[in-house]
């Protein structure tokens, strides 16, 4: 880092800074033209004060509210959970406003005019269906939790006898404890996400494994999926066989057989569907990993690209800003019910919206939702959003797409794995070696987790504090079509960190 840069003021008008490395009693520290004397001990990540802020005052970071004081703040003061609250409620009042629409509209024009012919192209498997995958594998789904133990044995049985190669890239089950016991809402979703899985276009091949008692019945998934291709898509249900192992088993080697003739040809970069996540952040989150996936959004969508957020109750506090770059009136009426319906979803459950960040978030420097939240959607960068499906729904449109999901980690990277997305960005400042179904790349927002955890960091986001912007973001562009091009693989997909997690609401019986 560059010695000299002590912390960050990350919009004109924030009246706090965000330090960049431990602040001492009596330190001076310049952001812009002002000059602030640091009258405690700050820990990095954390929040200091540039101005006398009042009781009751809000105090503002990104240019926006991310609480209030609780008590009268000194300048050079530490800022924090002993000093702030979050101002958010459970009901909020919205308008569109079409003008604010429309200088994010200008803006994306003109970044799309810069790339015109400048899209950088990968290798993938071009599906008949006219979709891509980044990967070849062959996914096990199990429609009820019975059978995931026999999964996991075909699973481990096609990693010791189907040799890998350029057409083959390894098989994989999906594990879950559903799929039968559950009512209503619970037993669609639990279908709904194992049928995208089967859709999802990184799987060369996909055996669909059932017990044959469970709710999710054969036939009853069978008619969800539609129209499947017969040689890509094999179904097992095992108490019909005598020997479930050896059936899987064959019909894994049907599927192996079947994608030898598979090869990677170069497309445009534009017909990547990325996903964007973030996980233990921190006081660095805002300012280094969730610009860095912010500007590759904006670059992704200029080109043409697709790009899905989800973590709704972490847009909390911050959904006015997604809402100003909305396409259109109808997509703005879509956020403001994404919103709404998840509010409503907190107060069925006797919570409320604000229970939110975790020890973890408090500890590395973040202090409300507010702050937490306005950080989280750097990751959409400015780019317009173009649509809102529900959870379990799949992308349909190019641009950014809002995914209606909760923020817990393995649930909604399963989700954004369902809408379709080939590759997920995952943003951290405690680190997790969590992954996906999908390479799942891990963003460090500071140097010392990237060093400390390198068998789980894919990059160092904190090179944008000492180096030029362009230069990072060409790299971090770079490092993605390596991986989406299969020429390497993410540290999740090295190490074998890959699950799934299904969102459960109600009765279990």
């Amino acid at each position: 880092m560059n010695d000299g840069v002590k912390a960050i003021r990350i919009r004109p008008e924030d009246s706090v800074a965000v330090a960049v490395r431990p602040l001492q009693k009596g330190e001076r520290i310049v952001t812009g033209d002002l000059v602030t004397t640091v009258a405690e001990e700050i820990a990095g990540g954390h929040k200091v004060a540039l101005k006398a802020i009042g009781k009751g005052e809000a105090i503002i970071k990104y240019g926006a509210p991310i609480g209030s004081a609780t008590k009268d703040i000194a300048v050079g003061e530490h800022v924090h959970t002993h000093n702030a609250s979050t101002r958010l409620s459970e009901h909020d009042e919205y308008r569109y406003d079409p003008s604010v629409r429309d200088a994010f509209q200008r803006e994306a024009d003109r970044r799309a005019k810069r790339r015109e012919g400048a899209v950088p192209t990968i290798e993938v498997f071009e599906r008949p269906d006219g979709r891509i995958g980044i990967r070849n594998e062959i996914w096990i789904v199990p429609t009820v939790g019975c059978v995931n133990m026999t999964a996991e044995h075909a699973a481990k049985w096609a990693e010791k006898h189907l040799p890998k190669n350029e057409h083959y890239e390894g098989t994989h089950a999906w594990t879950h404890p559903f799929g039968c016991s559950q009512l209503g809402d619970d037993h669609e979703a639990t279908r709904t996400i194992l049928a995208d899985l089967v859709h999802h276009p990184n799987a060369g091949g996909v055996l669909v494994l059932s017990l044959g008692c469970e709710n999710n019945t054969p036939e009853s998934f069978r008619e969800l999926l539609g129209e499947v291709n017969p040689r890509r898509v094999k179904f097992l249900t095992t108490q019909e066989v005598e020997d479930e192992l050896e059936a899987a088993y064959t019909l894994i080697r049907e599927l192996y057989d079947e994608m030898q003739s598979d090869v990677r040809t170069p497309v445009g970069m534009d017909r990547l569907i990325v996903g964007f996540k973030c996980g233990g952040s921190d006081g660095y989150s805002g300012i280094t990993a969730n610009p860095l996936v912010g500007y590759f959004c904006d670059e992704l969508t200029a080109m043409g690209g697709t790009g899905i957020l989800t973590e709704v109750p972490e847009m909390f506090g911050a959904e006015r800003l997604l809402m100003n770059r909305a396409a259109d009136e109808e997509v703005y009426g879509k956020i403001v019910s994404l919103i709404e319906a998840f509010k409503r979803y907190f107060i069925k459950h006797g919570r409320v919206v604000y229970e939110n960040p975790s020890p973890g978030n408090k500890e590395g420097g973040i202090t409300t939702l507010e702050d937490k939240s306005l950080g989280c959607i750097q990751k959409g960068g400015t780019a317009i959003v173009t649509d809102v499906i529900p959870y379990g729904g799949r992308v349909a449109k190019r641009g950014l797409t809002l995914l209606s999901g909760p923020g817990n980690d393995i649930v909604s990277t399963t989700a954004l794995t369902a809408a379709g997305a080939h590759i997920i960005l995952f943003t951290t400042g405690r680190g997790t070696p969590l992954g996906s179904p999908v390479p799942t790349v891990k963003i460090a927002s500071n140097t010392a987790l990237a060093e400390k955890k390198p068998h789980w960091i894919d990059f160092d986001a904190e090179r944008l504090l000492r180096e030029k912007q362009e230069v990072v973001v060409d790299d971090f562009i770079g490092m993605i079509k390596e991986i989406a091009g299969g020429k390497k693989p993410a540290k999740n997909e090295e190490h074998g960190y890959r699950e799934i997690s299904i969102l459960k609401d109600g009765v279990v019986l």
